[in-house]
């Protein structure tokens, strides 16, 4: 099954707000055929801690002022990866080296992607 209208508008919300930020790599991974708990990640870069800090509140702001508060956050800037989880969608901002670490990317790799822009879906490709 297809993510939720609702969980890609949110997860195009998000991916905004993080690029306001100047968060970088935008990927948005559609789990919702593999996973129950959520439809949706959106994985974007924070190249340092204060930015990290700073695309978090900025994407929370955002959802928050549309109504949508996280049922959980996880982590703290200094970790390196921050995971705010909104039920349908889990948004995890993260510093380069978590990123390439934890390589969520290469672990989600068999599941479609959609555009971070737009929420539609992405022409199957190659995956790292």
């Amino acid at each position: 099954m297809p993510a939720s209208d609702e969980a890609v508008a949110l997860a195009v919300e998000a991916a905004a707000a993080a690029a306001d930020r100047l968060a970088t790599d935008p990927v948005v991974l559609e789990v919702a055929d593999v996973l129950i708990v959520a439809d949706l990640f959106l994985v974007v870069t924070a190249g340092n801690e204060r930015q990290l800090g700073a695309v978090v509140d900025a994407v929370d702001q955002r959802l928050g002022a549309g109504g949508r508060e996280p049922l959980r956050r996880e982590g703290v800037p200094s970790s390196g990866w921050v995971l705010l989880d909104y039920g349908d969608l889990v948004c995890h901002v993260m510093l380069p080296e978590a990123r390439e670490t934890y390589a969520l990317e290469r672990i989600w790799g068999d599941v479609p992607r959609r555009d971070p822009a737009t929420g539609e879906r992405l022409p199957d490709a190659p995956r790292p």
